[in-house]
């Protein structure tokens, strides 16, 4: 079942073309990476995903909802959410605090009743904030969940993102570089916790990643694109093979072998 379907996708800015023609589809439960060099056009797919950019032509339907015709503040209503290549937390909070603030479109009580400690809304925060600590226990983090968010290493802070996206109880989570800054360690952490992310809350995930061996160890298809262009669509082996990406992105030699 597709889950995200991208159709004639294009936009440009002035003279340029950043993405042209674009055509894939993600399916429900798939990690599906989006791979190819600085200035490919990577992160406007996402912009354009999200509705930070409006595309010049082309659809994008996620579960036969056209995304074009949304507002960007509603497209997380939809069960739609993503990261950042530079990590968007609030220091002063702790742990658990950066996660509530992703449950915002959760809470089914105003203004009146929070202010006033209505029984209604002071159950509905114990509720959200139990499935935060859910969430941190799943990350490995629950111990530090009162602990402020300024001054934790950079794996810990990249944890806490992809831990709150998971707060909006989210269909689709796009990842934008989430390797990025992450030492050897870090990022085979990170590759574990992505396929436990697409188990453990049956969501799919779009994968914008630099870090070819992060790509070919948990995306289960993979498109690589060239100025805005389709060059290749596959598995990570049918991509390791394709001579196109090897010589123009990967530097992958023919005799690579997938784990």
């Amino acid at each position: 079942m597709t889950i995200l379907k991208v159709e004639n996708l294009s936009i440009a800015f002035g003279g340029l073309k950043a993405v042209d023609d674009l055509s894939f589809s993600v399916n429900q439960d798939e990690i599906y990476g989006l791979i190819g060099p600085n200035g490919a056009g990577k992160t406007t797919v996402f912009n354009c995903i999200t509705q930070f950019y409006k595309p010049n032509q082309g659809k994008i339907l996620f579960n036969d909802t056209d995304l074009v015709l949304k507002a960007t503040h509603n497209i997380i209503k939809l069960g739609l959410v993503r990261t950042f290549q530079n990590v968007e937390l609030t220091r002063d909070l702790t742990l658990l605090e950066n996660l509530l603030v992703g449950a915002h479109i959760s809470y089914k009580y105003g203004l009146f009743a929070n202010s006033f400690k209505l029984p209604k809304a002071k159950k509905e925060e114990k509720e959200i904030a139990a499935r935060g600590e859910g969430i941190l226990d799943f990350l490995g983090l629950l111990d530090k969940k009162n602990e402020l968010t300024g001054g934790q290493p950079y794996g810990i802070l990249k944890k806490v993102e992809l831990g709150r996206t998971l707060m909006s109880n989210p269909k689709m989570i796009i990842l934008d570089e989430p390797a990025a800054g992450l030492n050897d360690t870090e990022t085979i952490e990170l590759a574990t916790l992505i396929r436990s992310i697409r188990t453990q809350y049956n969501c799919s995930i779009l994968l914008v990643e630099h870090d070819m061996r992060l790509v070919m160890d948990v995306c289960d298809r993979i498109c690589a694109i060239s100025f805005g262009k389709k060059l290749a669509e596959g598995t990570p082996k049918e991509i390791q093979q394709s001579t196109a990406v090897q010589e123009a992105y990967l530097g992958i030699s023919d005799d690579t072998e997938v784990d």
